[in-house]
């Protein structure tokens, strides 16, 4: 009998917007269970020591320089990536930014970089990696998507669009894919204490209504307690799944 693998030992794996919050746990996570990780970076050189990190794992690390806004960074990314490493056997797609506004106020500016980093940028990174994985005959892509394309937010509404859009290209690649044995999923988290939500979160009543909108569990959640659904996404474990989306809310949308 073969039982559910979990670990990524000789697997390697491409985050991108992995310098802080939810790509650093991401990147960290997948190098503990055993997977050497390239680090996709908007700067490759603010040195905020995780590639430090992932070496005292004992797992090679690659820091690359990768805005999402710009193609030429994207596809340079992976194939250094390929190059470095032979292969890709694993790729996030973190990053993703979150200009708030309401709907009668947003800036076309804003509209069109959040469209850029959320959506253009997932889809490319996903064509590019997903052009070496069809080649290997394998691979696996996790999205980042969230609560927010399940629920509506105020004052989030391009966000809300680009996060459900995040969810059916996650099906479409994995229809598409699956038969170079390929698996596309995606997680959906809720408001998680980073960098990023630091200061709406500090704010008591945000706090407060943040909470009692997480139904089940009425807490915060930890950047490590999303990286722990990518890390089982990974893995063989996760074989047989693909074109999901898993939520990681806490109970938010339950209710």
């Amino acid at each position: 009998m073969d039982y559910p693998q979990f670990g990524l030992h000789g697997r390697v794996a491409l985050v991108t917007g992995a310098a802080r919050g939810l790509g650093r746990a991401i990147s960290l996570a997948l190098a503990n269970a055993g997977a050497d990780v390239a680090l996709g970076l908007r700067d490759v050189h603010a040195d905020s020591g995780l590639a430090a990190e992932i070496q005292k794992l004992g797992r090679k690390v690659l820091p690359l320089q990768m805005d999402m806004r710009v193609m030429d960074q994207i596809f340079r990314a992976v194939d250094e990536t390929t190059k470095e490493f032979g292969r890709i056997d694993i790729l996030v797609n973190n990053a993703g930014i979150a200009p708030e506004n309401p709907a009668e106020n947003v800036r076309e500016e804003d509209f069109d970089a959040t469209l850029a980093i959320n959506l253009k940028g997932t889809f490319f990174a996903s064509q590019a990696a997903g052009r070496v994985m069809i080649r290997q005959k394998s691979g696996t892509i996790i999205n980042m998507s969230s609560q927010a394309g399940f629920a509506a937010l105020p004052t989030e509404s391009i966000y809300c669009m680009t996060k459900a859009g995040i969810a059916h290209l996650t099906k479409c690649l994995a229809v598409e894919w699956g038969k170079y044995g390929i698996t596309v999923n995606a997680v959906a988290p809720t408001f998680i204490r980073t960098p990023g939500t630091e200061s709406c979160l500090a704010d008591p009543a945000f706090h407060a209504d943040t909470v009692e909108r997480i139904a089940a569990l009425h807490r915060i959640g930890e950047p490590m307690e999303v990286a722990g659904a990518v890390v089982f996404l990974a893995s063989p474990a996760a074989s047989l799944i693909t074109g999901e989306t898993i939520l990681i809310d806490g109970g938010w949308t339950a209710r």
